[in-house]
C-alpha cells in the first residue's frame, strides 16, 4: 500500500499516512487531531544503483519532441 506524505499547517508537523490509491486525496488528520493539511509531493526513486547516469556528449541523431513537433 503506497504511502503518502501530509504536512499540519497548525501545528506544522509532517506525518506519512498509508492509504489506498483511491484514497490518496482525502483529508487526513494529524497525529495531534488537526484537520487542516495539505498532501506534499513525494520524490521518487525509481531503479539505478543511486550513482547519476554519465551524461552524453556530441551529436548522435535521435532528436526528440518539443512542443508536440520533432526537432533535431
Amino acid at each position: 500500500m503506497p504511502r503518502y506524505e501530509y504536512r499540519c499547517r497548525t501545528c506544522g508537523d509532517t506525518f506519512e499516512l498509508s492509504r489506498p490509491m483511491a484514497e490518496s486525496s482525502a483529508p487526513a488528520a494529524c497525529p495531534a487531531g488537526h484537520d487542516d493539511t495539505v498532501k506534499l509531493l513525494s520524490a521518487v526513486a525509481v531503479g539505478g544503483s543511486g550513482t547519476a547516469a554519465p551524461a552524453r556528449s556530441g551529436g548522435g541523431g535521435g532528436g526528440g519532441c518539443c512542443g508536440g513537433g520533432c526537432c533535431g
